[in-house]
C-alpha cells in the first residue's frame, strides 16, 4: 500500500530542483525544543539546524542556520554578511517576511529574497536536518546538496548558549 504524504512547499521545491531528501513528520507541537526534535528524529543534536531571520542596519534580511542547541552569535553573523550589526526579526514580522511561522521556518522557499548563511560546523556532517516548512516537518539532505539548493554560505556564526 502506497501512502501519499502531504508535501510542504519546501519539499515541492526540492523535488523541482531534483534534490534528494528524506522527509520526517512528527506531531506538530510548537513547544518542542530543537533538542527534543533531534531526539524524536533519533539523530545527533548537532546535525539538526534551526533557521533564524535577522535584519541588518541596511534593512536587508538574512537567514542564518545554526545547530538547534546553539545560539546565534549576532556579532559574528553581522561580520559574515558585512553589516555593522544584525538583530533578530521580531516574531510579528516573521510570517509576512518569510511566509513561515515560528518553528516552521526553512531556508528554502522564503517569501523575501535574502542571503543564507549556515554555521560552518555543518561541514563536519554528511547530512543535516532543517525545517520542512511547517511545524512538525523536517527534511534530511546531504550537506553539500543543502549548501547548493539553499545557496548557503558557510560561516562561523554560532556560540554556546549563555548560562544564567
Amino acid at each position: 500500500m502506497n501512502m501519499k504524504i502531504n508535501k510542504t512547499n519546501v519539499m515541492r521545491i526540492l523535488d523541482q530542483e531534483k534534490t534528494e531528501y528524506t522527509p520526517f513528520f512528527y506531531e506538530a507541537n510548537p513547544k518542542l525544543t530543537g533538542e527534543e526534535i533531534a531526539k524524536i528524529l533519533n539523530e545527533p543534536v548537532d546535525t539538526v539546524f534551526k533557521t533564524l531571520i535577522c535584519q541588518g542596519k541596511s534593512h536587508s534580511f538574512y537567514a542564518f542556520l545554526i545547530p538547534v542547541a546553539k545560539e546565534l552569535d549576532l556579532k559574528s553573523a553581522a561580520k559574515a554578511c558585512g553589516e555593522k550589526e544584525v538583530q533578530m526579526l521580531p516574531l510579528k514580522d516573521l510570517l509576512p517576511t518569510t511566509g513561515y511561522v515560528h518553528g516552521g521556518c526553512s531556508p528554502i522557499g522564503l517569501k523575501k529574497h535574502m542571503k543564507h548563511y549556515i554555521d560552518d560546523s555543518a561541514l563536519s556532517y554528511d547530512y543535516i536536518f532543517f525545517s520542512g516548512g511547517k511545524v512538525g516537518a523536517q527534511v534530511k539532505l546531504k550537506t553539500q546538496d543543502a549548501l547548493k539548493v539553499a545557496e548557503l554560505i558557510p560561516a562561523s556564526i554560532s556560540k554556546e548558549p549563555d548560562q544564567y
